[in-house]
């Protein structure tokens, strides 16, 4: 059990098919590809998908996402185990149970309501990615107008990075528009994280971090889950290659340090998982990493900068 993935899709796509058989069903992420490929955690993302919105209330989305999460669970108790601290993931690996970490991608069902972090947290959600590509009550998201990249976080989105410290929640800067970014490292107490997220000096997308962003989140103690998405990848490429992983993983190294990378693959919302396949590709991107990483970096990339991080955050 060597693998903590910070972010995948997956839940979303098991609401919206409550069909799928999440232990072997036709996902890039399902209970029998963790156990059979080192999983030590998954987390799983909450998606508030805007084609949902149209029809349904976000916070609604969240809560009939939840049902299904708990319905998983408690189908699989012997297999996957929801996890609310680091001591929880370590009794996990020791009984040899899998461990998922509840996640929400979006802070617009929080609609200018705190008390709604305080909901979300005693369902057991654990990380908040504070924005998707649109405005929400907590901020702007990314941009290729650079003005409006430049936006920082609202008033209650400020709230939000200090609750969020309070009560001992993971803060996601993926999606987050680069001025929000530097007031999230400006309020922020804690580490936080870009989940998902690549270089932007390699690739141009609007949803990458440039080099000052980079050294700003290992300065800070946070780390950047390289997204398997081509697109963040290499300009004008769909299907991702594991060397483009790789050049992304050593030049994260390099501008923010060995303790701020992580993996955030992004499963089941991308379009093309291309020589990955699946969750079995991280087997392949950790042989290919041998040739260029050490063990003891590849034990840190793999999964120990997240847990130190999670002891830093939610705690023991």
């Amino acid at each position: 059990m060597r693998i903590i993935d910070m972010h995948c899709d997956t839940l979303l796509e098991a609401w919206r098919k409550p069909e799928l058989n999440f232990f072997d069903g036709d996902l890039s992420v399902n209970l029998k590809l963790l156990k059979e490929n080192d999983c030590l955690v998954q987390f799983f993302a909450m998606y508030i998908s805007r084609n949902e919105m149209e029809t349904m209330d976000a916070y609604d989305i969240i809560k009939g996402m939840y049902a299904r999460y708990r319905e998983v669970m408690d189908e699989n108790k012997t297999r996957i185990s929801t996890v609310y601290s680091v001591d929880d993931i370590l009794k996990n690996k020791e009984a040899g149970v899998l461990s998922s970490l509840l996640t929400i991608e979006d802070g617009v069902f929080l609609d200018g309501k705190i008390e709604r972090l305080h909901e979300v947290y005693d369902m057991g959600v654990r990380l908040v990615t504070l924005l998707w590509n649109f405005e929400n009550s907590v901020g702007f998201p990314s941009s290729d107008n650079q003005e409006e990249h430049l936006r920082g976080l609202k008033p209650f989105g400020i709230e939000v990075v200090e609750e969020m410290n309070r009560l001992g929640m993971v803060i996601d800067t993926s999606h987050l528009s680069e001025g929000g970014f530097y007031d999230v490292a400006k309020y922020s107490r804690k580490p936080f994280v870009a989940s998902h997220s690549c270089a932007r000096a390699l690739c141009g997308h609007r949803r990458n971090l440039t080099d000052g962003q980079l050294k700003t989140l290992g300065n800070a103690g946070g780390i950047v889950g390289v997204n398997f998405n081509g697109p963040f990848l290499k300009d004008d490429e769909e299907a991702p290659k594991i060397d483009w992983i790789i050049e992304h993983l050593l030049y994260m190294r390099d501008k923010a340090g060995i303790e701020a990378i992580g993996f955030g693959s992004d499963f089941d919302g991308i379009d093309d998982n291309g020589e990955l396949v699946n969750y079995a590709g991280f087997g392949k991107l950790i042989g290919a990493m041998e040739k260029h990483f050490t063990d003891d970096e590849i034990d840190l990339i793999s999964y120990g900068n997240a847990l130190r991080l999670l002891k830093d955050v939610i705690g023991r």
